[in-house]
């Protein structure tokens, strides 16, 4: 959120009132925050200043000081304390602690919270609720380094085997926020002299109060106790986007079975044993059949693209042997998403890396590749997840939807299309798309001749690729992998989305996005559900309010979203998210995966 710099849109004093009602709700926010804690984040007897975003967010800060809260939809129902009010008040929220120093490079970049990433206390996961602030810790520091909002409550992590992610991070050490108070901070004296922070240009937290202006220039020296208890915040204060998809998946993948406590690792000695004595070359066999079992039996076309985490949990998992543990780490390939791109590249699959999500996806699969076709998968397999959401009940009345990540040619690779004889006015999978590219490798024999596994880059290729990306002055590259061929080729291409419903079909330009559905809290203690985003999935407002009114026995409205013209939300009494979401699932045939949830009533 605070990534990069934005100017502040207007600067304004609180008045008494307006402070009173910023303190109630962030005591109604920080429920475990004492009135000492409130008063030292928001002195009663000072000036408040609120701060405002062109994207609605408001900060509010000590006039003259720092920023100490900042309230992200800008209506008070998510408010965070700073990394600085929680150096003040370290204790304000709960926190996770990291396994390491690792780990918290990732968070200081930007990156969301993973579950493989916290270390989990010996008495187990703290109970939280979805949406709820929490703070992260590295070990050995009380100074809270990030702050986030939970994304799934704790039974549901536990449910899922503590995979996926923990917190979307919201503000972090060093990001444009914590820029914003110029490195003024001085903490009292001897207040912080255990905590640690690794970074040469950043002095130590235990300075005495009067050294502020050796503070700011970062001119005396500080200690590192510990690589692990330290965070390195040296490459993401110097790099835009130091996250890579390799590095956080070294975090994720082969962490499929958590171990919660060293006694949990005794439980299956057999299948630990069985799996230890698997040679490199057995277990890229083992990946290789699950993959392939799970092409032929569970993903089907309609489903992609998947991101590459859920095709490892949901349907490559599943298909491994009963007693068998299958690591990816313990193979040749080490990491999920070298695996999926060597797939690709040898022409089993498309895959390519979303820019946005950080994440390897899978496209398309080549059903006529040689080993698809030899392949006899075995008849009784688990259903995955992803797959059972978007089964009905028969007899149901469910209007069954259709959702599609489509391509368009731009002017970019019009003359790659020309040139293979493929129309450029039409739209075109992802896997469709990928195979354009490959046709004219082929068709002028660009394939390198000394490493098979290389394309060299002709004029038209090169433009199609690279013309107004390289920066002026750089190099074009005269050689690809073809492993980054496809991906490269469909990052060039106009993205599309296709939404179809019985007979209507509607194709829209960008990426499709989700439903959001949110209980909030309105007068007194009532409660109201919200929910937006229906033009998506070609669901009409008005029709859906008047069935939701019969169905759950209460009041409905629908009123325009502001500024979004076209654009309505339905205001449902009461609070029905679970059911609601249900609903649209079961009736309406709307893929999980494209619902938000958010209960704002839940502490």
């Amino acid at each position: 959120m605070f990534k990069k710099h934005v100017d502040v849109k207007a600067l304004q004093r609180l008045s008494g009132a307006d402070k009173k009602k910023l303190r109630r709700t962030a005591k109604e926010r920080f429920p475990q925050a004492s009135d000492a804690d409130l008063d030292a984040i928001l002195p009663p007897k000072v000036e408040v200043t609120v701060a405002k975003y062109p994207n609605r967010v408001l900060v509010y800060g000590i006039e003259g000081e720092f920023p100490m809260l900042f309230d992200v939809d800008g209506r008070g129902h998510e408010l965070f304390p700073t990394v600085y009010a929680l150096w003040k008040v370290p204790d304000l929220l709960p926190a996770f602690t990291l396994k390491g120093g690792e780990v918290s490079r990732f968070i200081l970049g930007g990156a969301d919270l993973m579950f493989p990433g916290i270390s989990i206390p010996p008495e187990g996961l703290p109970s939280f609720q979805a949406g709820q602030p929490w703070s992260v810790k590295v070990p050995g520091n009380p100074a809270p380094i990030a702050v986030g909002a939970t994304t799934i409550s704790s039974n549901e992590a536990l449910q899922a085997g503590l995979r996926g992610k923990a917190l979307r991070i919201v503000h972090y050490f060093k990001d444009s926020l914590w820029d914003s108070a110029d490195g003024r901070y001085v903490p009292n004296e001897g207040f912080y002299d255990d905590i640690v922070i690794e970074d040469p240009n950043y002095a130590s937290l235990s300075q005495p109060s009067g050294s502020s202006e050796d503070h700011a220039e970062g001119i005396h020296d500080s200690t590192i106790e510990s690589e692990e208890a330290a965070v390195d915040v040296s490459e993401s204060h110097t790099t835009d986007h130091p996250i890579h998809a390799e590095a956080i998946e070294d975090l994720t993948a082969g962490v499929n079975e958590v171990k919660l406590s060293e006694d949990r690792a005794t439980e299956e000695p057999t299948e630990e044993r069985e799996h230890q004595n698997m040679s490199t070359e057995e277990i890229d066999s083992l990946l290789d059949k699950c993959l392939l079992q799970a092409l032929h039996m569970s993903i089907k076309d309609k489903d992609l693209p998947i991101p590459g985490s859920t095709l490892w949990s949901n349907h490559v998992l599943p298909c491994r042997p009963p007693g068998v543990t299958l690591d990816i780490k313990k193979s040749s390939h080490k990491k999920l998403s070298k695996w999926l791109q060597s797939k690709s590249a040898a022409g089993l699959i498309s895959a390519k890396e979303d820019k946005y999500k950080k994440e390897v996806m899978l496209l398309g699969i080549n059903r006529g590749h040689p080993d698809y076709m030899a392949f006899k998968p075995e008849k009784k397999v688990q259903e995955p997840v992803e797959q059972r959401e978007n089964v009905v009940a028969e007899g149901s009345s469910t209007k069954q939807l259709e959702v599609a990540e489509i391509y368009k040619p731009s002017s970019h690779v019009n003359p790659i299309f020309m040139a293979v004889g493929a129309d450029t006015g039409k739209y075109y999978s992802a896997s469709e798309a990928s195979d354009v590219a490959f046709r004219y490798v082929e068709k002028e024999i660009l394939v390198k001749p000394t490493d098979k596994a290389k394309v060299i880059l002709d004029a038209a290729l090169c433009d199609a690729l690279y013309k107004g990306a390289i920066k002026k002055g750089s190099a074009y590259p005269t050689e690809i992998h073809k492993r980054d061929l496809g991906s490269t080729f469909l990052n060039r291409m106009q993205i599309h989305h296709r939404v179809a419903r019985e007979n209507e079909v509607v194709i829209r330009k960008g990426a499709i996005r989700t439903i959001q559905i949110m209980t909030e809290r309105r007068q007194g203690n009532k409660k109201m559900t919200r929910l937006s985003g229906l033009e998506c999935f070609l669901m009409d407002a008005d029709s859906l309010a008047s069935e939701l009114q019969k169905k759950f026995a209460c009041s409905t409205t629908t009123a325009e979203l502001p500024g979004k013209k076209g654009q309505h939300e339905v205001l449902v009494q009461g609070g029905v998210i679970d059911d609601l979401a249900k609903h649209l699932v079961d009736h309406y045939g709307v893929p999980k995966r494209f619902i938000e949830v958010l209960d704002k009533t839940k502490r």
